[in-house]
């Protein structure tokens, strides 16, 4: 029964990723003036994460997103370290790859790759998944070659298919291989399908559910720091 909640949470939260919200333009405008207004001293390291509405924090404070209290962790630590949240409801790997020109004209230090829930919702072929994440990963590597790139893992029910949902799992680990770059296993472990952890649509986390993804982020974080 536990396995089958939570099959039904990720499937859900994917329905929820797979469709742009009405406030999409407002988080563009958002994350434009998150980015174009950030003023840091030259010292100062910058992390972006890149993803969708995960990162973006839906139905939560912006300060309660697991990328604030990503900042919050390192102010508390004096690590001298700026964090973009550049998350977007709705974003795909293919989109993702049209919109990342435009976040790298912020420079980055360290970029966390958080995207291709939404293409496993909608049945998209795993190769294309994993080119349009290898092309993202290209891109930063040739704006700015001495960037740390981190890659967050995700999964889907088997509603799709057993074979379909393990080589989408597969995608991550074998980019995280090929690509050598640090691997989040699972950014939702220890978060879907706990009702306790979620809000109350069953879809996304709550406040408590984004410090478990603070957590889950921070371990391969702060090895890159």
């Amino acid at each position: 029964m536990k396995d089958y909640i939570f099959s039904l949470f990720l499937l859900s939260i994917l329905i929820s990723c797979s469709s742009p919200s009405n406030n999409n333009t407002e988080n563009v405008q958002e994350n434009t003036i998150a980015i174009e207004s950030s003023e840091k001293n030259s010292d100062t390291g910058t992390i972006v994460f890149f993803g969708n509405s995960l990162s973006a924090g839906y139905g939560v404070d912006p300060d309660q997103a697991f990328p604030a209290l990503i900042q919050k962790k390192i102010d508390s630590l004096g690590l001298n370290y700026q964090v973009i949240n550049a998350g977007l409801s709705g974003e795909t790997t293919a989109s993702g790859k049209n919109r990342v020109d435009w976040v790298l004209k912020q420079e980055v230090d360290i970029f966390i790759l958080e995207l291709g829930g939404n293409d496993g919702l909608r049945g998209i072929p795993t190769k294309e998944t994993k080119s349009n994440l290898e092309e993202i990963i290209a891109k930063v590597r040739a704006t700015y070659p001495n960037a740390k790139i981190i890659l967050a893992g995700m999964q889907i029910p088997p509603n799709m298919g057993g074979t379909y949902a393990n080589d989408f799992r597969e995608v991550f680990v074998d980019l995280a291989a090929e690509m050598n770059l640090p691997l989040i296993m699972f950014l939702l472990e220890g978060v879907g399908g706990n009702p306790d952890l979620n809000l109350q649509d069953g879809i996304h986390p709550n406040e408590k559910g984004h410090k478990i993804v603070a957590e889950n982020v921070w371990r391969v974080l702060q090895k890159e720091l």
